[in-house]
């Protein structure tokens, strides 16, 4: 219980902590205008809240306590929030592509706190009450039960978004070797090759993998190397070229190499571009951070 507790409080401070100057009456993006991976993140709040919900119903307390913690951890630390970072910290901040990932925060975090009312009642009144943009009720038990909207049930973008996560799965373990034996330092100092045999899956992969200088594309949100935290994807068409890489895995769904990124080590995003330097005003940066701090990205 204490870990759970520990659990939904930290990531309930870490929303707050990132919706500081949020507020969804003028910042909040639309459903139809948001990223795949926010679109994702909404589908995936549906199915745990609905399973909070039966939980309650059916007086199975154990099981709120077992999925609440699921929800905090897998999908939102491990997952979402990981991939997050990029966009809270690094973008403008009007920019898209941080107001589309606190239009998620904000809905994720009014929904915790009224979940978690009926049995941690004293948290999820402390939670509603550091909301740091207006709401129309002054507390969580005026609030209501969750909220959530029927039209973002999309388990065909699910049904993708749950290989990309089988995916990074299997790049987080060969970059944890490729870290722990000091090949590199984080996760963002590596390049990642990654072959799929299949066929169809490799071409949507593609389209999520443009060429690093064009980082606006996919809204800047749904590209391969946010979604794996790293500085560069190269999608190979066979394995062949991980025949003499040291940290690799392979199977006959996938195979997976980490070697190091290209280009110099950005100063502020930690990424590594090939363009760092070409900006004479900011010699130090990468492209994206040039576009983040004219406001553009």
């Amino acid at each position: 219980m204490s870990d759970v507790y520990r659990k939904i409080r930290n990531t309930a401070r870490f929303l707050l902590g990132n919706l500081h100057d949020f507020d969804p009456a003028k910042d909040a993006i639309a459903y139809e205008d948001l990223p795949e991976l926010d679109r994702y993140m909404l589908h995936r709040m549906t199915e745990v809240f609905a399973e909070v919900t039966d939980a309650f119903e059916t007086y199975q307390f154990f099981r709120f306590f077992q999925v609440v913690q699921n929800f905090c951890v897998v999908d939102l630390s491990n997952f979402y929030l990981d991939i997050a970072k990029d966009r809270l910290y690094i973008s403008a901040e009007n920019g898209f592509r941080r107001r589309s990932c606190q239009t998620v925060l904000a809905i994720a975090l009014e929904n915790l706190a009224k979940a978690i009312a009926p049995v941690l009642c004293h948290t999820a009144e402390d939670i509603w009450q550091n909301i740091p943009y207006s709401t129309p009720y002054l507390s969580v038990f005026e609030s209501g039960w969750v909220r959530l909207d029927e039209a973002w049930k999309k388990p065909e973008l699910a049904e993708f978004w749950v290989k990309l996560r089988e995916i990074r799965a299997e790049v987080n373990q060969v970059m944890e070797q490729a870290r722990k034996d000091k090949m590199v330092g984080s996760s963002l100092d590596a390049k990642i090759l990654l072959y799929v045999a299949d066929e169809k899956l490799r071409q949507q992969l593609a389209a999520m993998n443009p060429n690093p200088a064009e980082f606006k594309q996919n809204n800047g949100v749904d590209a391969l190397r946010y979604l794996l935290i790293c500085s560069q994807v190269e999608l190979l068409e066979n394995p062949d070229k991980l025949a003499d890489l040291q940290y690799k895995s392979e199977s006959e769904l996938m195979a997976i190499a980490v070697v190091n990124a290209e280009g110099e080590k950005c100063d502020r995003c930690w990424n590594y571009s090939v363009h760092v330097g070409e900006s004479s005003e900011h010699p130090t940066i990468c492209e994206r951070c040039v576009s983040a701090l004219a406001g553009e990205f």
